[in-house]
């Protein structure tokens, strides 16, 4: 069980039994895909590929929601397994949107399309290598969603509790590819109001990266629905605030902490809240170059115009002043939730600690 004291440490624990669980469940796979040949293990890589490695907060966040509930689990390992099953669902999100996005890199790597699009170069195949290399992205996406949904059910719970998780971890899904589609439309028109731009922000990523990982792990742990929306009242506007701090990476962040290139999300055109402020707080005229160079290819100078004129907008700091605001709305929600419904102050001190990582990160 992970134990408190140096935190440090225990995160790097964590981690490390997330990854075990991950890299023995992929283990199981390509034993079961061995009779289909080179082609199959060629898969199996990318797979691994694209579970290894990140900051595991979607597994902390199911794991200290469980624990909130049930401070000494009985299975350490059934529950370690249910806090990958989101992982792989993390991994499944990351290789379709990388498609969508038409990202080169992911985490300082080739994204997985373009992994499989320079494997189909290099060998002289037939047909178009980028065909080839979107078609096997959306193939793993799905297959790893088919597999988060396997190691969940199979973890090792009780089947009421388990059927409890897969009801909460169905809706995840339906969020977040609902979210997701809902961004790719607010692209393609162009246009994006703060308000619409932080529905795509709650429903693309906020839920699905906090409320719904602790809701997950609260549910193997059997709680009722008020311990939810006890969860709610923390989870929901620290996962707006995780994903307002993302926003601001994908613009300001350093390319070698981050491992996107700089100003990736202006690249590629994310109609984003930040985004949506600075084009109402700007001049006409900046606004209207911010507007027109957003999804286009732009250099190291052009990005630095841009970054000039989200900051003189003042829209970078009015979303550094949201991030401290419903941080500190989670935290008061917390508060309440050990006060009135009981959750584990041990393990709601490390929900605190998660919260910070989560709304002060540089990657």
């Amino acid at each position: 069980m992970i134990q408190h004291g140096d935190r440090a440490a225990e995160s790097r624990a964590f981690r490390a039994q997330i990854q075990s669980a991950l890299d023995a469940f992929l283990d199981v796979q390509a034993a079961r895909l061995a009779p289909l040949g080179p082609d199959a293990a060629r898969l199996l890589t990318q797979a691994r590929a694209g579970v290894a490695g990140g900051k595991r907060l979607r597994a902390a966040f199911c794991y200290w929601g469980h624990r909130a509930l049930d401070p000494a689990p009985a299975d350490e390992q059934a529950l370690v397994r249910a806090c990958a099953a989101l992982e792989i669902l993390h991994a499944s999100a990351l290789v379709h949107d990388d498609l969508m996005d038409d990202s080169d890199t992911r985490r300082g790597r080739p994204a997985t399309h373009r992994a499989l699009e320079a494997e189909h170069r290099a060998a002289g195949w037939r047909g178009r290598p980028e065909q080839y290399g979107a078609a096997g992205a959306i193939l793993l996406g799905d297959l790893l969603q088919a597999w988060a949904d396997e190691l969940l059910r199979g973890a090792g719970f009780p089947v009421t509790r388990t059927a409890a998780a897969l009801e909460l971890f169905d809706r995840t899904r339906s969020e977040v590819i609902a979210g997701q589609f809902l961004d790719i439309s607010v692209q393609a028109r162009g246009h994006a109001d703060v308000e619409t731009a932080m529905t795509v922000l709650r429903y693309k990523s906020a839920k699905y990266s906090i409320e719904r990982p602790l809701h997950i792990g609260a549910a193997l742990a059997g709680a009722d629905t008020e311990a939810l929306a006890a969860l709610s009242g923390f989870g929901l506007p620290l996962g707006e605030a995780f994903q307002l701090r993302d926003d601001l990476l994908g613009v300001f962040g350093d390319p070698g902490t981050t491992g996107k290139p700089a100003g990736d999300d202006l690249v590629e055109g994310k109609r984003t809240v930040l985004v949506a402020l600075a084009l109402d707080g700007a001049c006409a005229t900046e606004a209207a170059r911010l507007d027109a160079a957003l999804g286009t290819p732009l250099g190291d100078e052009e990005v630095a115009e841009l970054r000039r004129i989200i900051r003189d907008s003042g829209a970078e700091a009015q979303v550094e002043e949201a991030i401290a605001t419903l941080h500190g709305e989670a935290l008061a929600a917390l508060d309440r939730a050990v006060a009135e419904s009981g959750l584990d102050e041990d393990a709601a001190g490390v929900l605190r600690t998660l919260a910070a990582a989560a709304t002060s990160r540089s990657a």
